[in-house]
């Protein structure tokens, strides 16, 4: 995550959590193992259903954060995070949930002896204390529920589909612990800012896990395709699809992606944008890598003149910084976003206006077609182009541009490719003095 992003999810946990301990400080004072039990697991749930609902507010793509966090690639990250933390603290409250009562059964404590219960008049309270043995059973369903759907999230050997159609179950089972949280958090702290935060918080969930459910994210930003050709380069594995767009398609800048969807029971697919945009001529242009089950199909699957819908523009890898050097890095497909800021410069921008830029392309598969054109549109927009194809040039490495880029310290560095690599040269540049918070882009693009 960038730094920005790393101060807002551990700023998240500490001020939910400080605010939390200034309207608990009787937990220092707990007198033996249940009453401690108790304050621990409000605590736990707390954080636990927070990290949910903000997580669900950002499964909408919502546009207003975007700049802000970096693109959609990274609020995704952030998603993602939230949902490792709010799984992990899950765990931990259904621990202190369930571990006393083991050690009870075992003989090791014993359950302390309980009191005459107090009268309860106020009749929300008394409703509430009703439903406690039902919220308790439905969350503890929903969390098993949930740790098994966050488990296919995470692991990326599970097939993409099998993520996205268990995925969308996650906001059944949040609604579920949603009304679990209401009924068992504790009744005096919703009339403090705590329970304000958090009743604004499970508001906000319920509606994203409301319009995830009824199909709706990102359906103010969709717009009816047709594709209009298709070209394919064997040697590198890849499919070129153009698609002419309806009326609605806002336009959009070199570096962005949209999602697509060519089959309503696959559903939507981001892809990068590979072409810049003309509203003279509204079409826009992917190239696809044959990674998966998916997209090595698709070749197969689609067809000159099938509808599709694009759904975007997202993202802010624009390469807009205003620095006068740039150095770009697209490793195999990686090279996408850069191709379409090659066609924006060459046809949209003065000569004057453009920053000096040397654009670098690992590959290992090679297509001559495809390189082709990729030197041209470097020589239509006045790049230098470096091509190095591993079993011919050897690997790049940070050492490598900086010797071929000698003023690099004066200059940003834009990335697109796989994350490992990215992260090398990140962590190269950083120990050469690169402030790379700052001058360091780097496309995320994992949607899992």
């Amino acid at each position: 995550m960038t730094r920005t992003n790393l101060r807002l999810f551990w700023g998240f946990w500490i001020a939910l959590s400080a605010l939390w301990l200034v309207l608990n400080l009787d937990i220092f004072s707990s007198a033996n193992l249940f009453a401690l039990r108790e304050f621990f697991m409000q605590w736990t749930g707390v954080l636990a259903i927070a990290a949910m609902s903000v997580a669900m507010v950002l499964s909408l793509r919502p546009r207003w954060p975007e700049v802000r966090l970096g693109g959609l690639d990274k609020i995704y990250r952030l998603h993602k995070w939230l949902g490792i933390g709010a799984l992990g603290l899950s765990v931990f409250h259904w621990l202190w949930s369930e571990a006393p009562k083991w050690a009870v059964g075992a003989g090791l404590i014993a359950r302390p002896e309980r009191g005459p219960r107090p009268e309860i008049t106020d009749p929300v309270r008394a409703y509430l204390g009703s439903l406690r043995g039902t919220a308790e059973g439905l969350g503890e369903w929903a969390f098993y529920g949930v740790v098994i759907l966050l488990v296919i999230a995470l692991v990326k050997l599970i097939p993409y589909r099998w993520f996205r159609y268990s995925h969308r179950v996650v906001p059944a089972a949040y609604l579920l612990l949603v009304f679990h949280a209401v009924v068992l958090f504790d009744y005096d702290m919703w009339f403090t800012p705590l329970g304000l935060v958090l009743a604004l918080l499970l508001l906000a969930g319920s509606y994203a896990a409301l319009v995830s459910l009824f199909g709706a994210i990102g359906r103010g930003r969709r717009v009816p395709g047709e594709i209009a050709s298709m070209h394919r380069y064997p040697g590198v594995r890849s499919l070129e699809t153009k698609i002419r767009l309806g009326a609605g398609w806002p336009g959009h800048e070199a570096g962005q992606f949209a999602f697509v969807t060519s089959n309503r029971f696959e559903g939507a697919h981001p892809y990068t944008i590979a072409s810049a945009w003309n509203p003279e001529d509204p079409k826009i242009t992917f190239v696809t890598k044959e990674l998966g089950d998916h997209t090595s199909k698709l070749a197969e699957k689609l067809k000159v003149g099938q509808e599709v819908t694009v759904e975007g523009p997202y993202g802010c890898f624009t390469f807009d910084d205003g620095l006068p050097r740039q150095i770009w890095i697209g490793a195999g497909i990686g090279i996408t976003p850069f191709i379409a800021r090659l066609k924006e410069m060459a046809t949209a921008e003065p000569a004057s206006d453009r920053p000096e830029i040397d654009l670098f392309h690992s590959t290992r598969e090679v297509d001559d077609g495809a390189l082709e054109r990729l030197a041209a549109d470097a020589r239509a927009a006045n790049v230098r182009l470096h091509v190095l194809i591993d079993a011919r040039d050897g690997f790049l490495g940070g050492e490598r541009i900086r010797e071929t880029v000698p003023d690099w310290p004066n200059a940003s560095l834009w990335f697109c490719g796989p994350g490992g690599f990215g992260n090398s040269l990140r962590t190269d540049f950083a120990s050469k003095g690169m402030d790379t918070d700052e001058r360091f882009h780097q496309e995320l693009f994992e949607m899992r």
